[in-house]
């Protein structure tokens, strides 16, 4: 009996289809250059990488911006919480500085200049809508999606949270676009959302993913993403489990061949091919 995420996931186009690599290089590609910024997109384009994953966030006048934390403090000489900050103040921050002196000046990025980049340099985008106690999901949702939706297409565009009702409201506002559930650990009840939501994918903690998970996750037809691995020895036995792509701040570490099966040391290889 085929599963309702098979025949949901057949409701798409080919053309929708969800095509993923074997690395996503996470808050752009940020083992090199500042997280979630113009210049960590660029950097990822420029190493070969086509999918990069961001973070979406509101400021306190409504633009969405791609950054990761509720404030400023951490990756800027700015100070304080985005909702109490406009476009025109975070402007003025050096968002860059703190990684390296080669990327003084650098400033916060909107939605919409991440998009027109990620499009320009046809990438993809895994994009995350943050949303910190007592943020308004609507407001998020209202202001991305139909950004980010205009901008690429169906098939670029993963839209993901752990926030269940900025995926409901994301739904809502776009039938066709991919979803993916963000979990730490995935709960047992995982399914119930993915069927709700229409989810194309799970993205999980590669240090709380069981093999058993793992295995309800893929024997249901949804795409398994992982984050953030940056040990590609660690992680290595689990693209046995069936794990799809993780999503690194150093992509480069993983190949191919990581995820090809390897035989026991005592296992006969005469007469053996890999086709």
């Amino acid at each position: 009996m085929a599963s309702s995420s098979h025949s949901a996931d057949s409701s798409r186009s080919t053309d929708n289809a969800l095509s993923l690599p074997l690395a996503i290089a996470h808050r752009g590609l940020s083992a090199y250059a500042p997280e979630n910024t113009l210049a960590a997109i660029q950097a990822a384009h420029e190493a070969g990488f086509q999918w990069v994953e961001l973070d979406v966030q509101l400021l306190g006048d409504g633009t969405p911006v791609i950054w990761h934390d509720a404030g400023v403090n951490r990756c800027s000489d700015g100070r304080g919480k985005l909702k109490n900050l406009d476009w025109g103040s975070v402007q003025t921050f050096d968002v860059g500085s703190w990684f390296n002196a080669c990327f003084a000046g650098e400033r916060m990025a909107s939605l919409k200049q991440a998009l027109e980049l990620i499009a320009r340099l046809d990438m993809r985008l895994n994009l995350e809508l943050k949303l910190s106690p007592g943020h308004d999901a609507q407001a998020l949702v209202d202001a991305a999606i139909p950004m980010a939706s205009a901008h690429l297409p169906p098939s670029h565009l993963i839209i993901s949270s752990f926030d269940p009702q900025a995926l409901r409201l994301t739904r809502q506002r776009d039938p066709q676009v991919h979803i993916g559930l963000l979990f730490d650990d995935i709960p047992d009840d995982w399914q119930s959302l993915a069927d709700e939501l229409n989810a194309s994918s799970v993205h999980a903690d590669w240090r709380a993913l069981t093999r058993a998970a793992a295995s309800a996750v893929t024997s249901r037809g949804h795409k398994l993403l992982c984050y953030t691995p940056n040990d590609a020895a660690a992680f290595a036995p689990r693209w046995a489990w069936g794990v799809d792509a993780v999503i690194s701040d150093d992509p480069a570490i993983f190949s191919e061949e990581d995820r090809e099966p390897t035989l026991p040391n005592d296992t006969p290889t005469q007469g053996l091919s890999r086709t």
